[in-house]
């Protein structure tokens, strides 16, 4: 062998030695970062048997308390929003859940807390695979805690096109109108008021009017 194969035959080897190094090196940092991973918080969604969401909620709460699991599941939430109800010109108000069949659940995930929320009476299954449940996305989770928090209400009127009511608010208090159509996902509705011997369209919203 002569002196320059011989520098090529150790150029190459230093090379491959380095390539080797960094390969290790990278997949150290990989496997610190699942580590890290794996230890960090996440919100989990839930899947629950219809109407058993905050049956859940509870059940798991007690769970985490009996199980000492408080250092690996955090929170425990039911997303909800409040309804107002006009009932004979009386507001009633209600929870309403945003996401049926659904419950929000910060933790740790490893075996330990996963088997104490999969076996909480009334939960099928995590969103995801059996095997690796998925984490929601944290804009996900701030957009909804923010919608079931914010002040925001939706009014609910047992009425439908052709039904009367009376207006008692605006312009046209005390008028009586005809219900041409209504729009439940604005909360108004359209509506006829005779004026003057006239048939004359109006937009009103819930808050505007008694059922008759």
């Amino acid at each position: 062998m002569t002196k320059k194969q011989k520098s090529m035959e150790e150029q190459l080897n230093e090379d491959l030695q380095s390539e080797r190094a960094a390969a290790a090196a990278q997949e150290e940092a990989e496997n610190t970062e699942k580590a890290a991973k794996k230890n960090q918080k996440r919100w989990y969604i839930v899947h629950t048997y219809s109407g058993h969401e905050n049956k859940v909620k509870v059940n798991l709460e007690k769970r985490i308390e009996y199980m000492n699991m408080g250092e690996k599941i955090f929170r425990v939430e039911v997303p909800q929003k409040t309804v107002t109800q006009m009932k004979a010109g009386k507001k009633q108000e209600r929870e309403e859940k945003i996401f049926p069949g659904y419950v929000l659940v910060e933790m740790i995930m490893d075996e330990d807390s996963w088997y104490v929320v999969r076996h909480t009476a009334g939960v099928t299954k995590f969103v995801g695979s059996a095997k690796k449940p998925i984490p929601a996305r944290d804009s996900e989770i701030k957009k909804i805690i923010h919608r079931s928090s914010s002040q925001t209400e939706k009014i609910e009127l047992d009425v439908k096109a052709g039904d009367k009511v009376r207006i008692i608010s605006g312009p046209f208090a005390d008028f009586i109108a005809d219900i041409i159509e209504v729009y439940p996902d604005k909360s108004k509705l359209r509506a006829n008021v005779s004026i003057f011997g006239r048939e004359t369209p109006v937009e009103l919203e819930y808050k505007q009017i008694n059922k008759l």
